[in-house]
């Protein structure tokens, strides 16, 4: 079986591509979670702004790709009200939080019923070079323009070029481990 027969469903179109003749094989879904959630994860709150609105959604799936030139990802369900919005800008502001953040951070992962632009209403924010939303209690924020999108499995991989980045206020990091908020 190849990774294509193993698609849940049509939203999977074109999320996948064969590098090789051999089927791939991975872990049950549920035992694959379980193992993440014992992958300690700083929390961002990603934003954007734009013609297709402001939005923003909580993430743990942020990574450095390169500082030549300045590029990182983050990772989005295609699913997600977020997504669509971040593709239509065209820019995003991932938002590391600081161990104060868990508010913010459950708001914008939609735990407390607040949605739309009133997520916003919670903590002060600005805005760098894309227009996206910076959350001045942030411990850094990377402000980027979209490079490049890929489809893989449930999720976009955005790629974006760093065009700005403010370092907020230094101390401990909220961490999401074991499927709960920490302060390290």
């Amino acid at each position: 079986m190849s990774w294509f027969d193993q698609r849940p469903d049509d939203a999977m179109d074109g999320a996948f591509t064969v590098v090789g003749p051999a089927a791939v094989r991975t872990v049950e879904a549920a035992a694959f979670r379980e193992a993440m959630s014992r992958l300690g994860a700083a929390v961002h709150v990603i934003t954007t702004a734009g013609p297709g609105g402001k939005t923003g959604a909580t993430a743990t799936a942020v990574c450095s790709v390169s500082d030549a030139p300045p590029t990182l990802l983050m990772c989005l369900n295609r699913r997600s009200q977020t997504n669509p919005v971040v593709v239509e800008n065209g820019v995003f502001c991932v938002n590391t939080l600081g161990d104060s953040g868990a508010e913010v951070a459950d708001i914008f992962a939609g735990r407390t019923g607040v949605q739309g632009s009133d997520r916003f209403a919670t903590g002060e924010w600005s805005v760098l070079v894309t227009g996206s939303p910076v959350l001045a209690s942030a411990v850094v924020a990377f402000d980027c323009r979209i490079i490049e999108v890929r489809a893989v499995a449930s999720h976009n991989v955005f790629f974006g070029a760093v065009e700005a980045v403010r370092l907020g206020p230094a101390g401990p990091a909220l961490v999401y481990y074991e499927r709960a908020y920490k302060r390290v």
